[in-house]
């Protein structure tokens, strides 16, 4: 089915609807954007209720079953509860979603209003531990920072380890997931304990629930994947402010991150390869795999668009890739993609030598690890494929949220693999 070309800014405009002007305007906006496409929404969600504050843009969970209470037989039957705006709102955009070919209930977990959300890793109802407080040896110093330009304001966390006395040292970004921030994602990856190791800088920028309710960098939106435009200016422009402050080796800046913060990464280390050494990337998609919601979802489920569409510019950087196979949120061909995408816009055209080993961790997760290097041996890319694991850090703690003990230790491998691009 072909949509019209507006349809999905109707849908936009009745999200935001949704958290601003109210319920009542959302599922106008959403029945409008229904009918231009010729699509009649369902008669179960075309009433439209008094409008009230909306609390929470998620169906209530069904009620439990309970027994059933003997009552006199002239008691008169309670009358069913009319539909709250929350409902009704969800029900539309349910009816939406179906009709362009998602299947039913995936709306529920991986779409969120007014934005994208990725879907929960943990199952419906899990409901994650706090992120334990992030330790900080003795010396060291785990600081706020904020940066601003045209495009915005985000806020950030900056490691400076112990070891720090004035030299130069490596800088790491460290992009998080979704509903994620930049406390649980140190606790989780453990980056700077390996910072405190290694003597190096690590810097967190912080998502924002105005940008993304569900803190989830937008790494589907167009002028997201656009060089000094959007979160990608945002990034660069923390990493410049940390290199102004500090003396950073500016030739060992490298980027990272986890499922849309990976995303984001290699947008980021693409966009900007004047900046970045390197891009780690853990359970991410490539460069300029989707361009709204519906190739979003598309990309995540089945795999990026076709190659012609995510050709990523020439000349990009060095990369470390890793994925679980059993990953149902983010569909593991993306990481083939991505390693195929990087490896390419390196190569030059040029053929590239590729070894692959496989290796297990001691009462852990067995992996497939594939090495691509130029003709002279320099490094392009290592994919790591982790049997058996989902959507999460490989090797981190449960500290933090995401995460999957069994390794390798993808942190590690990280700083390895950028060190030996540097």
């Amino acid at each position: 089915m072909k949509l019209p070309l507006n349809m999905l800014a109707q849908m936009r405009a009745a999200t935001r609807n949704l958290m601003g002007s109210g319920p009542a305007a959302a599922t106008e906006a959403i029945q409008q954007a229904l009918s231009a496409a010729g699509l009649a929404p369902q008669a179960a969600v075309t009433q439209t209720p008094p409008p009230q504050p909306m609390r929470d843009i998620n169906p209530p969970p069904a009620p439990q079953a309970r027994a059933e209470q003997p009552q006199a037989a002239a008691a008169p039957e309670t009358p069913a509860a009319p539909p709250t705006p929350a409902q009704v709102a969800q029900d539309f955009a349910q009816d939406f979603m179906s009709r362009l070919g998602v299947p039913a209930g995936l709306g529920q977990h991986s779409f969120d209003m007014p934005s994208f959300e990725l879907p929960n890793f943990h199952p419906p109802g899990f409901n994650a531990p706090a992120a334990t407080p992030v330790e900080i040896p003795a010396g060291a110093q785990f600081i706020d920072g904020v940066y601003r330009n045209h495009a915005g304001t985000r806020s950030y966390k900056l490691y400076i380890p112990s070891s720090y006395h004035g030299q130069a040292m490596p800088l790491i970004v460290m992009l998080h997931g979704c509903t994620q921030n930049p406390d649980d994602f140190a606790a989780g990856t453990q980056m700077n304990a390996l910072a405190e190791e290694k003597e190096c800088f690590v810097v967190y920028p912080a998502q924002t629930q105005g940008a993304n309710s569900s803190r989830c960098w937008n790494w589907f939106n167009a002028i997201d994947q656009q060089r000094d435009q959007g979160e990608p200016s945002l990034i660069a422009g923390i990493a410049q402010q940390v290199i102004d402050e500090y003396p950073v080796n500016e030739r060992e800046v490298f980027v990272a991150g986890l499922s849309a913060g990976g995303a984001m990464a290699v947008i980021v280390g693409t966009l900007y390869p004047d900046l970045f050494a390197a891009v780690g990337v853990h359970s991410g998609l490539p460069f300029a795999s989707a361009q709204d919601l519906p190739s979003a979802l598309a990309a995540m489920k089945g795999g990026a668009m076709p190659n012609a569409q995510r050709k990523a510019p020439a000349g990009g950087v060095p990369i470390i890739v890793f994925h679980g196979d059993r990953d149902t949120t983010v569909n593991p061909r993306n990481g083939d993609e991505l390693i195929a995408q990087g490896v390419r816009s390196q190569a030059g055209g040029k053929a590239a030598k590729a070894a692959s080993i496989d290796g297990s961790v001691p009462n852990g997760h067995r992996y497939t690890r594939t090495t691509h290097s130029q003709a002279d041996g320099s490094p392009l890319g290592e994919h790591w494929v982790i049997h058996g694991a989902g959507h999460a850090w490989s090797g981190g703690s449960d500290n933090g949220s995401y995460t999957d003990g069994k390794g390798p230790d993808a942190s590690r491998e990280m700083l390895r693999f950028f060190k030996t691009v540097s």
